[in-house]
């Protein structure tokens, strides 16, 4: 009778193959799957099985809070990813091995943040970590193979780096700053499917309930899957406080006290007692400290263009053919994660991307001028 592993990789290649038209890792290539635990990574583990490829998966510690406090006693968050992980490629024969990247992603990432979070900007840790850590400090940590191949990573990312299928589930937002030598090696093994149809193919048998009945990650490495406020708290901790007035755009009077510009992101709703009506977030004044806010109606929160300072390509040597004329390209923007692209024209002056004719509102999250999720 067949193994389990030969019957789902009859089922299992033709779609798998008839997807990825493009360079794929050739019969006993080297592939290494970077697993978090989750259904998405457990599904790319159960895909990649089914191919011929030589397959091994690693985990990734990157923030541990005994670290963080000097504790030795429980409170790593990552043990019962790691158990979930082993247990997964036990089912499907595949070696794994956890890799401390903690000092790479704090040095890389948390330390970097901090220092855009004190200043008042507000970063992206998410996409650093792609770039830096997972498509960085990672794939320089993998040995080559015999040959001197440098392995392919697969990922349970959505995105290959073009859009997802499952545009809810899309993560090509946060892989876009990921350089040419890293996505040239990266595999997307689910990008094709829906987040429906990998719960179907779990669902199938081989994944552990454990891992099909995980609610969805979505927080930092650093402070997981907690709110708003334990974040400004978590935060509070390793910046100190610097106190300052929150005015009313439309007449500079003083309405409030904030304890740090880290605690706001323009475009955002505050949570301010006592107003009238909903206040957004409208401009941070850091040289003196100050945050202007204004209620939805004001057209001042409503901006179509977008200045980039710091950006780079992911091709670094062809940047896009156009891009320096007068009239520019027309493209489209995501400045959020699961915004949809909007169209808009995009050409460089000086040393900055000017993204123009940008329309969008978020809900009740406006685009606004300096309102940028990364700064590259």
């Amino acid at each position: 009778m067949p193994c389990a592993r030969a019957i789902l990789k009859r089922k299992l290649s033709h779609a798998f193959s008839r997807h990825f038209s493009t360079q794929l890792p050739q019969k006993g290539d080297q592939v290494v799957l970077g697993m978090s635990g989750g259904i998405d990574s457990s599904v790319s583990a159960k895909l990649l099985a089914a191919q011929d490829y030589d397959l091994s998966a690693v985990f990734m510690r990157n923030w541990d809070t005994r670290d963080e406090y000097g504790t030795s006693g429980k409170g790593c968050e990552w043990e019962k990813d790691w158990e979930d992980v082993q247990t997964v490629c036990k089912v499907y024969d595949i070696p794994c091995r956890m890799i401390d990247l903690s000092k790479e992603y704090w040095n890389r990432v948390f330390e970097p943040s901090l220092r855009q979070w004190e200043y008042g900007t507000t970063p992206n840790p998410d996409v650093w970590c792609n770039r830096e850590i997972k498509f960085g400090a990672l794939l320089e940590r993998l040995p080559h193979s015999s040959s001197g191949k440098p392995p392919w990573l697969a990922t349970g990312s959505r995105a290959r780096l073009l859009r997802s299928l499952d545009r809810v589930k899309d993560q090509s937002y946060y892989l876009s700053s990921i350089t040419e030598a890293g996505l040239a090696r990266a595999l997307f093994p689910i990008g094709h499917l829906t987040k429906a149809q990998v719960r179907d193919i779990a669902q199938e048998g081989g994944i552990p309930d454990s891992v099909l009945e995980r609610e969805e990650s979505m927080g930092l490495c650093f402070i997981g899957e907690k709110k708003r406020t334990d974040f400004k708290d978590f935060i509070a901790s390793y910046i100190t406080s610097s106190p300052g007035p929150v005015k009313l755009l439309s007449t500079g009077a003083t309405v409030s006290e904030h304890n740090g510009l880290w605690n706001f992101t323009i475009g955002e709703r505050t949570r301010l007692l006592g107003m009238p009506e909903k206040m957004y977030v409208v401009r941070k004044d850091i040289p003196s400290n100050t945050i202007y806010i204004a209620p939805g109606s004001d057209p001042r929160l409503y901006c179509k263009t977008v200045q980039v300072r710091q950006f780079s390509w992911v091709w670094a040597d062809t940047p896009p053919a156009g891009i320096t004329t007068e009239h520019g390209l027309r493209l489209s923007a995501q400045i959020r994660h699961r915004m949809r692209g909007v169209p808009c024209t995009v050409k460089m002056l000086a040393r900055a991307l000017v993204l123009s004719g940008i329309d969008a509102v978020l809900g009740d999250r406006f685009v606004a001028k300096h309102d940028i999720a990364y700064d590259e």
